[in-house]
């Protein structure tokens, strides 16, 4: 296959600028170097070094070949419109020089004549229509030098990798913002994008789900754990929205091939919120999941988190131990994270060393030293973890036990002195134990280790505007196996729907928990390698409420509803209560 350089170098040949004798020169020069194959690259570079072809019409030949016009930056007029066009970030990072508006034509000179990802880009950014043109690199960067200032280690990032570790994006929402916040709200497609980010934070939206269906680009909020369709862009925008959201986030624009993570820090009505971006390529192209992290939630108790007053007491007296481990259980999405934090939370003083190793930090707190996961480079969490037991820490928080020899390094470690919180995906809080044995921890180190599993779900909470009480009916009462005994003084109430709460009746979440502590009896059990039933059963006995038991707790309080609490405890059947 001929090269582009090689159809270069034909095209000086017909055009008269390069001789034969003087190309036959340059493949003998540099025949010791490339051998006897050609290379389009290293001639044109010697017969440039050499002055042979001229730089000004190598130029000329180049564009000429990629059918792009040739522009000469360093004597053209630039317009300042063209260069308010393009945001500063924007042009230092994928060295492109915007030198001529007119009619609502953006003039932009490129290096690269074959990024035609990057071109559509500029044009979705820019909200007019594109005209590249060719320069040289050398000439670009003088120009973006000229007009928009220098910016060290400036440059597109690899194809498939995000930004810089740690690197965040700063964005603001509103006008006159803090250095270093970008402001482009002449740009239509930012204005989109920012409305669709602003929508969600004013629904108190959890995630924010851009997916593209073919025919269509749908957008949907995840509102207290539901997912909400909104009005979506037009389908002729999907890659100008997805494209400004993956700048924001400082990943990749031109891959497209593989998942990308970044994170973008935006400001709005006097609040800084962190959104966690993860792109996913599908077969119409790209899905965008913005999940937004709230530094407000940190500051929950556990009150707030919605457990239970003899519960409280019970967890509290735990986290006062000065060893031993704590998990907390459930799926994706039951709130264990807030729940982890509300406790370091509550622990983080000034006499207490904490060190968490986190993949990733999603919530950053003041006084606490937070490592984060990055396996690409052998930062697991079990190197993680060895690493920061040199550092004499008090309590330790891992973000997840997955594999035998962190659940190992975390038992060894609550047995030397530690507090140990962490997480595992377990269905009930029993089911921790057996799910640290079977990766692999041993039963004696587990029953020695482990002082209490808190498994929880996340109900919705019942909208205070339009609460109105109501009387169940009879199967409804029979879903949750409730008996007249337990009626009395009952509350029932659901929500008629407003406009705090959208229509739905609901406001919020609380959780729900099945608290289950390790006394004499249950370490014994343990030890013997009995079975999650067993287990279960002498918890029951011992006082432990099931997470149904605690859902109906709160269904007779008049907090959640019948529904919320039969859907978030399938398969929890608790024996009947009088």
């Amino acid at each position: 296959m001929i090269s582009a350089d090689d159809q270069i170098i034909a095209l000086a040949l017909e055009k008269g600028l390069l001789r034969c004798d003087q190309l036959e020169e340059a493949r003998a020069h540099l025949a010791p170097e490339t051998g006897p194959v050609d290379s389009g690259p290293a001639l044109l570079g010697w017969l440039l070094q050499r002055g042979v072809i001229e730089a000004p019409a190598l130029h000329q030949l180049i564009a000429r070949h990629y059918g792009l016009p040739a522009v000469a930056l360093a004597t053209w007029p630039v317009d300042p419109a063209a260069v308010a066009a393009l945001p500063a970030s924007f042009v230092h990072q994928h060295r492109v020089m915007p030198f001529a508006l007119a009619d609502g034509v953006l003039r932009v000179a490129v290096a690269d004549p074959l990024a035609v990802d990057l071109t559509d880009s500029i044009a979705y950014l820019s909200g007019r229509t594109i005209a590249p043109a060719y320069a040289p690199a050398a000439e670009i960067n003088a120009a973006i030098t000229r007009y928009y200032g220098g910016e060290a280690g400036a440059g597109p990032p690899p194809a498939g990798a995000a930004g810089p570790a740690g690197q965040v994006a700063t964005v603001s929402d509103e006008p006159g913002g803090e250095e270093g916040q970008v402001s482009e709200s002449d740009a239509p497609v930012v204005k989109l994008v920012h409305g669709i980010i602003r929508e969600a934070i004013l629904r108190r939206a959890s995630d924010i789900h851009l997916e593209p269906l073919g025919r269509r680009f749908r957008v949907r909020y995840r509102v207290d754990g539901v997912l909400q369709e909104v009005d979506g862009p037009p389908q002729r925008l999907q890659l100008a929205v997805v494209s400004r959201l993956k700048i924001m986030a400082n990943i990749s624009i031109a891959e497209k091939r593989v998942p990308q993570d970044g994170r973008i820090r935006f400001f709005t009505d006097g609040r800084a919120l962190d959104l966690r971006v993860s792109s996913l390529p599908t077969a119409h192209g790209e899905s965008i999941v913005m999940r937004i992290l709230d530094q407000e939630s940190l500051k929950l108790g556990m009150p707030e988190l919605g457990m239970w007053a003899d519960d409280q007491a019970r967890f509290t007296r735990l986290l006062e131990s000065p060893d031993g481990m704590v998990l907390v259980t459930g799926p994706t999405g039951s709130g264990k994270t807030t729940s982890l934090y509300a406790c370091l939370h509550q622990l983080n003083q000034s006499d207490r060393k904490i060190i968490t190793v986190e993949e990733p930090v999603e919530y950053q707190i003041s006084g606490v030293n937070q490592v984060p996961v990055n396996a690409a480079i052998g930062m697991t969490f079990a190197a993680a973890l060895r690493a920061m037991l040199r550092q004499a820490p008090n309590i330790v928080m891992i973000g997840e036990i997955r594999d035998r020899e962190t659940a190992e390094i975390a038992i060894n470690a609550s047995l030397t002195g530690h507090l140990v919180f962490s997480t595992l995906h377990t269905n009930d809080a029993p089911s921790a134990v057996t799910r640290l044995i079977d990766i692999g921890a041993r039963p004696f180190l587990v029953a020695a280790a482990l002082r209490a599993a808190v498994a929880q779900r996340l109900v919705r909470r019942i909208c205070p505007h339009c609460r109105r009480a109501y009387s169940p009916s009879t199967s409804e009462l029979h879903a949750l196996n409730l008996t007249p005994g337990r009626l009395a003084g009952a509350q029932f109430a659901h929500g008629a729907g407003c406009a705090a709460c959208q229509g739905t009746g609901y406001l919020g979440r609380l959780g729900i928990f099945e608290m289950f502590f390790v006394n004499d009896e249950i370490r014994s059990l343990i030890y013997d390698n009995v079975s999650v039933s067993r287990l279960h059963h002498c918890a029951r006995a011992a006082g432990l409420l099931s997470l149904r038991d605690d859902g109906v707790r709160k269904v007779l309080a008049g907090h959640t509803t019948i529904e919320e609490v039969l859907s978030a405890t399938l398969g929890d059947d608790p024996s009947p209560t009088t």
